[in-house]
């Protein structure tokens, strides 16, 4: 489970500028119930609501949230809210109602408030969150969450790949472990941790492709601080797109 101390305040915060007769249940996922936080994971949480939020419960939640997460003594936090009728009954495109990203502070910085859009990447966050079964606050999350039909699930997941690509150069770490985690989970039909999903493809990638999964995996857990990326980064990755591919048509 995730840093208690940690995700009380976040719960409380949520509880507080969502009220609490709105907010029907917070629920960790993520890497801290698939094996446990390692030293670059966030702190992932769902939050479920009764009705959709406002917008200025939005830019209040973009303008607090910050302050616990990044920087001295806090994990980076990701925190989506999701309106009930909006996921259950199950439809795709799922709704999310609010997200918050590390990756996105630069545009809070600058004013900018996130509104309610679908996305697809809802559908194995869901999943996530279901077989976790980690409530924080509120009752177990099948109360509240219809299951995600696998193929859902799957073209979901593929739907994502275009856009890891765009962000090999900049963020290849995170690009390389999330797509050994898609063609671990399309081929397998479990949802891996990020290591455990690197550990599955180092077995199955050819030799020339490995070093870069393998000193990914090992930035992931902390045993190498410098990122040293070689000329085999985008064969890796376009061998495991090919891969994707592959289980995917053959389903």
């Amino acid at each position: 489970m995730p840093e208690r101390d940690s995700t009380d305040h976040l719960v409380a915060l949520v509880r507080r500028h969502l009220g609490d007769g709105n907010v029907l249940g917070v629920y960790a996922h993520g890497s801290a119930t698939l094996g446990g936080l390692r030293p670059h994971s966030d702190l992932d949480l769902l939050v479920v609501v009764r009705h959709p939020t406002t917008h200025a419960q939005r830019a209040t939640l973009t303008e607090e949230l910050p302050k616990l997460s990044g920087g001295e003594g806090h994990r980076p936090v990701e925190l989506i809210v999701v309106a009930r009728d909006d996921v259950r009954p199950w439809r795709y495109p799922p709704r999310c109602d609010y997200l918050y990203g590390e990756w996105l502070r630069d545009a809070y910085e600058r004013g900018h408030v996130p509104e309610p859009e679908d996305d697809p990447d809802l559908a194995p966050l869901l999943t996530m969150v279901l077989r976790a079964d980690a409530p924080l606050y509120g009752p177990p999350p099948a109360t509240l969450l219809d299951p995600v039909p696998h193929g859902d699930l799957r073209r979901a997941i593929v739907a994502g790949v275009p856009g890891l690509m765009a962000e090999l150069e900049s963020d290849t770490r995170n690009v390389l472990l999330t797509l050994a985690r898609i063609w671990s989970t399309l081929v397998t039909g479990d949802i891996r941790s990020k290591d455990a999903a690197a550990e599955w493809a180092l077995g199955r990638l050819p030799a020339e492709c490995r070093p870069p999964m393998a000193h990914a995996r090992a930035g992931y857990l902390g045993h190498e601080r410098e990122e040293r990326w070689g000329d085999g980064v985008r064969p890796c990755a376009d061998r495991m797109v090919r891969a994707i591919r592959a289980a995917y048509e053959a389903a």
